[in-house]
């Protein structure tokens, strides 16, 4: 009988254990979210700025349908890549000065996340990498080696291929040891500049 009662009175202990700390875990959550969404939408607009300088404001881009977007650039060729998000760049008078893409590529060791910048003329300004579950040490030079994005800044909308030896026009040379990674994201660009194409001022 003392057993039983023993088994009910830790049973309920673990119960109350348990409760209490789902609350708990619900409260801090509560805390926290505001926070972590402020340093999100941050993080965010930090990238835009990263590929967008000039521009003063970011604003979703009214017609922007990511499943659309999606079978757009499956259309032209590229899969495995999406567009997840479209932000129209604006100087102080709101007028429009290009648009900042979202892209989703996959790498060799998995998903790369990047925001690129490109203007109303089809200039590419440039991208930042947000998010990305590569192999660290080469796969991740193409974040943290300013001789492989560099590449990118200024080249116009078009089809780029990745080369191992020296670049000419419409090539982006491969990081050493790393060209998965270099095509991913340059596959990821050229995905990105079909959508832009599509878009308003992108024939332009």
């Amino acid at each position: 009988m003392s057993d039983k009662k023993s088994i009910i009175r830790d049973t309920l202990r673990l119960t109350i254990i348990t409760v209490v700390s789902g609350l708990l875990l619900g409260l801090v959550y509560e805390i926290t979210l505001k926070p972590r969404e402020a340093a999100a939408a941050k993080a965010t607009n930090d990238a835009y700025k990263a590929v967008f300088e000039e521009a003063a404001s970011f604003t979703p881009y009214k017609d922007f349908d990511a499943d659309k977007a999606k079978a757009l650039i499956e259309k032209a060729g590229y899969k495995d890549i999406s567009i997840s998000a479209c932000v129209t760049a604006e100087d102080k008078s709101n007028k429009a000065l290009g648009y900042v893409l979202t892209v989703v590529t996959k790498s060799y060791g998995g998903n790369v996340t990047f925001s690129m910048g490109v203007t109303n003329k089809g200039k590419m300004n440039g991208y930042k990498i947000t998010d990305t579950s590569d192999t660290p040490g080469l796969g991740l030079k193409a974040r943290d080696d300013p001789s492989f994005g560099n590449q990118f800044k200024g080249i116009s909308a078009g089809k780029y291929s990745v080369i191992k030896g020296k670049a000419s026009k419409n090539q982006i040379q491969a990081i050493s040891g790393a060209t998965i990674t270099s095509r991913a994201i340059t596959n990821g660009v050229n995905a990105g500049f079909e959508y832009y194409k599509s878009i308003a001022g992108g024939e332009k």
